[in-house]
């Protein structure tokens, strides 16, 4: 890890130590939430009158008593699953606070105890929670059957048999009051505890304004709860890892996202701060000066767009398409009823027996089954599935790649962080003829260079895949499947190559077409919808064979870190008056808390090899091929040195003075303010509504100057690096749109 300023240290220790509490002192009331209280107090009201009911009001030998009980010893047992919850509560946050106020003078061994000791303690909290969760349905249980004894009873008012009700008046209504109360007071708290959630105690009464103790603990939160949902998904293999894997990488940077609550920003009150900047408009009208795109590319793009769309061959795509009947549409696609036609169906990698993946693929965008040479549909983590397919009456070797499908795709996206590119991955930009030497010198000039870390891996991985190699032997002058496809003499010499992809799938195609371009003749990608996944650099220099089309407001090519961490600063500036000195005041604590990346934590040993390949420019200077770096990992965030030492970049200091933002260089205890901004590969084409015209009753006489709803134009990547908060932005995400 790298060390932490003493100064920065000195400074924030004191303050994080007020606001944890010292994890080690004495509970103190005011820990506990106001509802809490409410919600213990009235266990404890029904706990006590239910007792009261049985001893007094209950006569002997009544067969309801067991119902009756019931009640109060729930109550009794939620109470101490309260007690237990926020034992356990002050626990972890006992833990999460005394690590980030010692970890400047803990060692690589100790930190790693305390993590242990973290997710110890929390999964231990998060069974309690549970526990209560499961008391509290078990009195909605008991609530319902109590209502229907007493329902039951009231047929027998005023006769011996009665359970609840004495023979004489007045009796009678004390019984009935009572009876009344106890089950009104029992149905008050299984809704109340429906609305209060599983916390005991106030987390900001450990944590405060300490942003690195609200990090840890989402960490948690989300590393838990990904792993679980993993496994009710059927990968119960992350459940029982322990070590630092993806899964941990996607928490971590998802507890960064979430440190606005160090600001005192509650989850709801981000969610105001979104509807109104939807309210507002929070990006500029991009609809002047529009060149539209030409006909014949967009026509080729409309052409191989079913493929893009095809590879989502689980129920995801005839969920959207028919959300009533997709069961059946999903049986239909996948060839269940007819596996006597399994033989005649291409054998994919992983698929099902009846290979109703390569069905789906088929049927969707209707091609012969020997069309499809290759592919796979079931990928591990950091993989994608791929489809390869031969038109040979357009003479092109078309592969698709899916988009985000299934629970690896969602890890693949989550991991984030830049990954350098090595020599290798960019050897068809810097030695291909066909660039321009301005472009070629320009990227060789500017390395090294940064992509999008999971898809980056994704696309090596990938590029593996077609080229049949391994990562020891990329070098290998061995024929791999694409180039044995089109090599000379055979069937497919001289075809096209084209990549499609949506989505995720889009920015994996991005990539893979870059490695791919300068090997082949006439490769070319058209990505939908795709993530941002390139620097700018490299952004601009696929623009030869790299045509991005983006779906009107669809939030996936506006989806980065940084756009997610000016969204949230955005939002919670909003929610803050027009007064000058409050919007400066969020604004300040948005850069200062909100937009602080974590780069000066400590690394294990095992982290060393990050995704950090930084090239000497001595050997770009003796010759491209001097340099092969090795592969990267994207597990980790990058480190900043080397090359990067020159850099000048905003600092925010560490100690609580109001000293502002400098230009400086970086050292090693700053917080970066922002990472490295992704873009959109390639030439951007925008499909937008048109307007209204003034005159639409006109044009409707004359069917030849119909206007269309869309139209199809060059945009700006600059345009779309923030994130515009529309009704439209999921639905004009989806395949089919």
């Amino acid at each position: 890890r790298r060390p932490t300023m003493a100064g920065a240290g000195q400074s924030a220790a004191p303050a994080a130590a007020a606001s944890a509490g010292a994890g080690s002192t004495s509970f103190h009331v005011g820990m506990v939430r106001v509802v809490s209280f409410l919600v213990g107090g009235l266990n404890c009201a029904v706990l006590l009158l239910g007792l009261y009911l049985i001893d007094a009001a209950l006569p002997p030998g009544c067969g309801w008593g067991l119902a009756l009980a019931a009640v109060p010893a729930m109550a009794a047992v939620r109470v101490l699953a309260m007690l237990g919850a926020a034992r356990a509560q002050h626990a972890t946050a006992d833990a999460i606070a005394r690590r980030h106020l010692d970890e400047a003078a803990a060692s690589v061994a100790e930190d790693a105890v305390a993590r242990h000791e973290i997710r110890v303690r929390y999964k231990r909290w998060l069974w309690w929670t549970r526990f209560g969760m499961a008391v509290g349905a078990l009195q909605l249980v008991g609530a319902i059957y109590l209502m229907f004894v007493i329902v039951s009873d009231l047929p027998n008012e005023r006769r011996p048999t009665s359970c609840f009700f004495g023979q004489d008046g007045a009796e009678r209504v004390s019984r009935r009051a009572l009876i009344a109360s106890f089950l009104i007071l029992s149905w008050v708290v299984v809704i109340l505890q429906c609305f209060t959630g599983s916390d005991v105690l106030r987390w900001r009464s450990f944590y405060a304004t300490h942003d690195m103790a609200w990090k840890a603990h989402y960490r948690e939160v989300f590393d838990h709860g990904i792993r679980e949902a993993m496994c009710c998904l059927g990968r119960a293999k992350y459940l029982a890892v322990l070590e630092e894997d993806e899964v941990y990488s996607v928490a971590r940077l998802l507890g960064e996202l979430v440190a606005y609550r160090a600001s005192g920003t509650g989850h709801l009150e981000l969610l105001a701060g979104l509807a109104l900047l939807q309210k507002h408009g929070n990006l500029p009208d991009l609809q002047t000066d529009l060149v539209e795109a030409p006909h014949k590319l967009m026509r080729e793009a409309a052409v191989l767009h079913p493929f893009a769309e095809a590879c989502y061959t689980g129920p995801l795509l005839d969920v959207g398409r028919n959300p009533i009947l997709f069961p059946c549409a999903w049986v239909y696609r996948q060839g269940v009823l007819t596996p006597w036609a399994r033989l005649r169906r291409p054998a994919l990698d992983g698929d099902n027996w009846w290979r109703g993946h390569a069905a789906a693929f088929l049927r969707f965008v209707n091609i012969a089954p020997t069309a499809l040479v290759r592919g796979r549909v079931r990928q591990s983590k950091r993989e994608a599935a791929y489809f390869v397919v031969v038109l040979h009456d357009k003479k092109t070797v078309l592969i698709g790649v899916r988009g985000t499908e299934t629970p690896e795709d969602l890890i693949t996206d989550g991991l984030c962080r830049e990954c350098a590119f090595t020599m290798e991955d960019l050897d068809g930009l810097v030695n291909s003829e066909v660039l321009p030497v301005t472009t070629r010198e320009k990227v060789i000039s500017t390395f090294p260079h940064y992509g999008h870390g999971g898809i980056v891996e994704a696309a090596r991985e990938l590029f593996m895949q077609l080229n049949d190699c391994t990562g020891e032997n990329t070098s290998s002058k061995k024929l791999g499947f694409l180039s044995t496809l089109v090599q000379e003499g055979s069937e497919c010499h001289g075809y096209k190559i084209r990549l499609v992809g949506h989505s995720l799938g889009g920015a994996v195609a991005t990539v893979l077409g870059m490695m791919l371009f300068g090997r082949y003749p006439d490769v070319h990608v058209y990505a939908y919808g795709p993530l941002p996944c390139v620097d700018l650099i490299i952004a601009e220099a696929c623009s030869q064979f790299v045509t991005t089309i983006v779906n009107n407001d669809e939030f996936s090519s506006r989806l980065s870190i940084n756009s997610i961490l000016r969204l949230r600063s955005a939002a919670i500036s909003t929610l803050s008056d027009n007064s000058p000195d409050d919007t400066a005041m969020i604004q300040k604590l948005a850069r200062r808390i909100l937009n602080a990346n974590k780069h000066h934590e400590r690394r294990s040993p095992h982290q060393d090899a990050l995704c950090n390949t930084e090239p000497d420019l001595q050997d770009l200077q003796n010759g491209l091929g001097a340099y092969n770096g090795p592969s990267s990992s994207i597990d980790e965030p990058r480190s900043y040195r080397s090359l990067q030492i020159d850099q000048d970049v905003r600092r925010i200091p560490l100690d609580g003075h109001d000293s502002g933002l400098e230009e400086a260089q970086t050292s090693s205890g700053e917080i970066l303010v922002e990472s490295r901004e992704m873009f959109l590969a390639g030439l951007i084409i925008h499909v937008v509504r048109n307007r209204r015209s003034l005159f639409p009753l006109w044009k409707c006489w004359n069917p030849q100057e119909a206007e269309q709803p869309y139209k199809a134009v060059f945009a700006k990547r600059e345009n779309f690096r923030d994130i515009a908060v529309t009704p439209s932005m999921f639905m004009d995400h989806l395949p089919w749109r």
